[in-house]
């Protein structure tokens, strides 16, 4: 009811537009087409032709002037296309126009986003948050989803004027909409606060991995920990947070959590719907921040995630840069850039596990670090702390003597309390 207009079953052939003011932006413009493309095939759309077009002003009506429409107009009639996908943000007035003009489907990358994310979404949580974003997405676009746009019949003999246009009601109707899903939201952050408390009470260290959509996220984490999390070549192949345990080498255990990928031009509506979900990346004790390699614009998807990150309060996490795909890379100076572009950094092949295990090691050296190491002499009857620590992924190492266990040890929350009676003093 409170969609955008709904998109006619047989959509198939899509005629791609990015608008640019100058000849510089042109480069990046073919990049995000071709994003963007992929996008839209994700949907199940064949993409029949991209164009960049330049402009020296936008025009309110169309973005372009009307001999740049007739021209675009014209190619999308020739190649039969039912749909127009605009790169660019536009304006609910500026999609009615288009629309009938070109007599086909128009639509933004925004819109593209939104659509992939409804497909994608599997919890409830997930789908909440996407539910969201596109009721707020949908708001300024209700005329486009109702024809009943008329006066609703005034009130009684002293109620005058033309009453309430039906157009009102439905955005009021939306907005209350909205209201529920937000706290719906809510309560669901509630929950998996609750979750994360629990897990809090053995607090074992924390890793989230974060990074752009489709750079290999979900196949280190199941290279990481034995997992059968779903991870396909495809955008947003994983919308929902996933957590699991990695036994380190030292026999350490640590959390690790996947969240949503980025992607350039994110529609902040959804940035700000997805927050409940990357607050695991808000919480951890350390940042994964995995980079597809092999793209070429990897410098360009980095710094994209870490202005998400910075929109979410995490820029000052520690993070841990993690080039992936390095199997489909030949060129030394493409590793060569990448040391420059962060550090610390490690290189590996999620999919043939190359790489990995050393990962594995710096990350549990670079958690060590945070931690507060000490030595302790803990009582024979005290036995169970010991227990708690290993359980906690916490022990180091352990010596038995006389007088008690020897351990070395980096306790956290309520169990470094109870062990400070045990601390021996620096040698």
């Amino acid at each position: 009811m409170f969609e955008v207009k709904e998109k006619p079953k047989l959509v198939e052939k899509a005629f791609l537009v990015s608008v640019i003011l100058r000849e510089d932006e042109r480069e990046e413009a073919n990049s995000l087409l071709d994003e963007l493309a992929e996008l839209v095939q994700t949907l199940g759309i064949k993409v029949h032709q991209k164009k960049v077009v330049r402009i020296r002003k936008t025009f309110p009506g169309h973005i372009l002037g009307k001999g740049k429409v007739e021209e675009i107009l014209n190619q999308v009639g020739e190649l039969g296309c039912d749909v127009i996908v605009f790169d660019n943000e536009i304006s609910p007035g500026q999609q009615r126009n288009w629309e009938e003009a070109a007599k086909v489907l128009v639509i933004d990358r925004h819109e593209v986003i939104l659509d992939v994310f409804a497909k994608r979404a599997q919890t409830k949580e997930a789908s909440l948050q996407v539910q969201l974003a596109r009721l707020e997405y949908s708001l300024p676009r209700l005329r486009r989803a109702w024809t009943h746009l008329g006066r609703q019949r005034g009130g009684g003999v002293t109620q005058r004027g033309e009453g309430e246009a039906q157009i009102e009601l439905d955005q009021r109707m939306l907005r209350d909409k909205i209201a529920s899903t937000k706290r719906e939201i809510a309560q669901v952050a509630v929950r998996r606060s609750t979750s994360r408390k629990k897990r809090q009470r053995i607090p074992l260290p924390t890793m989230a991995i974060v990074g752009y959509t489709n750079a290999g996220k979900s196949t280190l984490l199941n290279c990481m920990t034995g997992a059968n999390v779903i991870s396909e070549d495809k955008l947003f192949a994983t919308l929902d947070p996933t957590s699991r345990k990695v036994r380190c080498p030292s026999g350490r255990t640590v959390v690790l959590t996947d969240t949503v990928g980025f992607i350039r031009k994110l529609p902040h509506r959804l940035v700000d719907s997805f927050k409940a979900t990357l607050e695991e990346a808000l919480v951890a004790d350390l940042l994964l921040h995995v980079v597809d390699l092999s793209n070429p614009d990897f410098d360009k998807q980095m710094e994209t995630t870490r202005e998400v990150l910075r929109e979410l309060g995490a820029q000052e996490k520690e993070i841990l840069t993690v080039y992936n795909k390095i199997d489909q890379v030949e060129s030394p100076l493409i590793k060569a850039k990448a040391r420059d572009l962060a550090s610390p950094c490690s290189f590996i092949s999620s999919k043939s596990g190359e790489g990995v295990e050393a990962l594995i090691l710096m990350a549990e050296s670079m958690l060590e670090d945070r931690a507060t190491t000490k030595n302790y002499l803990v009582p024979h009857d005290q036995y169970a702390l010991i227990t708690r620590l290993r359980e906690q992924g916490a022990l180091l190492s352990e010596e038995v003597e006389e007088e008690g266990v020897l351990v070395k040890a980096a306790p956290r929350g309520n169990l470094a309390y109870r062990m400070k009676e045990f601390v021996l003093p620096p040698n």
